[in-house]
């Protein structure tokens, strides 16, 4: 019996398969639109949470390549009655090929991974984003001819995109620094995992951006998890602006998954501004995703 290849989380992966996914991407920006499956497949795609960019960008980047999509959100399902994730997976994997979910818990990922006959997409939990990373690390490829050795650092909160961001770095030879205020470090546990030494802790943001290729960061509040005024606070010298971008000493890109709070964690004329990636990076979340569909069916 052929293996379900799940895309749960990429430290998972293989270094041949990520950069597998990857490089597919870039094929498929190429040549967008003239690549199809050789066999018309459905995509079922369940939300507990609100999306924007990975709803629409699996919706279109599905039927660019000559798929169907089927969309539920929770509330318009018989899991707002109370039906178990788990039941909703074997009955759906009996009539689409391939799902993508996006929710909260990542125990109910892995247990719905146990439950399905199709591969399974991790399209966002509280505890991981690996898609945003396809799209994060194609867009580096575009801007810089070598990714291993590039100076990568994270501002802000230790989230789920950092923590995909920690997982990717088993994969590749970036150094990966993450500045966070005390307590919002990832759990010592997600970066134990990758054993790599590549990975360092700052307090202090203007220490751990010098030298940095790359600041990358996230709305400081992910979706429904608030944080007190004055813990928010504590945050404020995170905020990628141009006074900090100066002190990395060198010309440096500037990363965000997006949505963003402008003026919060980036400002406007940063996130506008000529070292911005944001705007490809949004724009290849089609290509990654696409590429992470012809890998799960493969």
């Amino acid at each position: 019996m052929k293996k379900i290849r799940h895309f749960l989380n990429l430290d998972e992966l293989s270094k041949k398969d990520i950069h597998e996914i990857v490089s597919k991407s870039h094929i498929l920006k190429k040549n967008y639109g003239k690549t199809s499956l050789k066999r018309k497949k459905i995509l079922a795609m369940i939300f507990e949470k609100p999306s924007t960019r990975t709803r629409v960008s699996f919706e279109v980047g599905m039927k660019k390549i000559n798929g169907e999509v089927v969309i539920l959100d929770q509330n318009d399902t018989q899991l707002a009655r109370g039906e178990s994730l788990s039941d909703t997976i074997k009955v759906l994997s009996r009539y689409v090929d391939i799902i993508m979910y996006r929710g909260s818990d990542e125990k109910k990922l892995y247990e719905i991974s146990k439950s399905s006959n199709v591969p399974i997409i991790n399209g966002l939990t509280n505890q991981s984003h690996p898609c945003q990373i396809i799209a994060d690390l194609m867009t580096l490829e575009e801007n810089f001819k070598n990714i291993n050795k590039i100076n990568l650092c994270w501002l802000g909160d230790g989230n789920n995109v950092c923590n995909s961001w920690i997982h990717a770095s088993k994969h590749y030879d970036f150094n990966l620094n993450i500045s966070s205020p005390k307590g919002f470090f990832p759990k010592k546990k997600v970066i134990d995992k990758v054993k790599k030494n590549t990975i360092k802790l700052y307090e202090d943001p203007e220490e751990a951006i010098k030298g940095a290729d790359v600041l990358i960061t996230d709305t400081w509040e992910s979706m429904g998890m608030k944080k007190k005024k004055a813990t928010l606070k504590k945050f404020e010298e995170f905020q990628i602006n141009t006074s900090l971008l100066k002190k990395t000493n060198k010309e440096t890109f500037v990363l965000h998954c997006l949505p963003a709070h402008r003026g919060n964690e980036i400002t406007n004329n940063v996130i506008d501004g000529e070292h911005s990636l944001v705007w490809d990076e949004a724009q290849n979340r089609l290509y990654a995703h696409q590429s992470i569909l012809f890998w799960c069916l493969k």
